[in-house]
């Protein structure tokens, strides 16, 4: 398998690629797991969802290691009710501190960082929809 790898403007001298596979259910974590290993790369690997099985999303940056969220049909985080628990107890009745472990809950710091990298070539194209229906 070879990628196609391009520079990006973010970081002076670094490259991205994307690529977009299929696979069963289990793959995307293999993945992962497979990409962990490189302490210098920033990657995100997405698991669709499919009949009987969760999806997943696994995003890793050199400053914060990795996160992992299970991900319902359409994509969205679902953050496990035993976390929700955790994130209500830590806080007690300090809303600041509520908000800032739902942030971590949703991998919210990987995601600031990851953003910027998603849409860092020069050949992405966005498409903004201003009128749908």
């Amino acid at each position: 398998m070879n990628f196609k790898w391009v520079e990006q403007p973010v970081l002076k001298g670094v490259q991205r690629t994307e690529f977009y596979w299929e696979g069963a259910p289990g793959t995307g974590a293999k993945i992962a797991s497979a990409l962990r290993g490189w302490e210098h790369l920033r990657y995100e690997v997405t698991e669709d969802a499919s009949a009987g099985n969760d999806g997943g999303r696994w995003m890793h940056t050199p400053d914060l290691g990795i996160y992992y969220a299970q991900t319902d049909a359409v994509g969205n985080t679902v953050i496990p009710e035993d976390r929700l628990r955790y994130a209500m107890d830590v806080a007690g009745s300090n809303a600041l501190e509520l908000h800032r472990e739902l942030r971590l809950a949703l991998g919210q710091a990987w995601d600031d960082e990851l953003e910027a990298f998603r849409h860092a070539s020069s050949d992405n194209q966005v498409v903004w929809l201003h009128k749908v229906g």
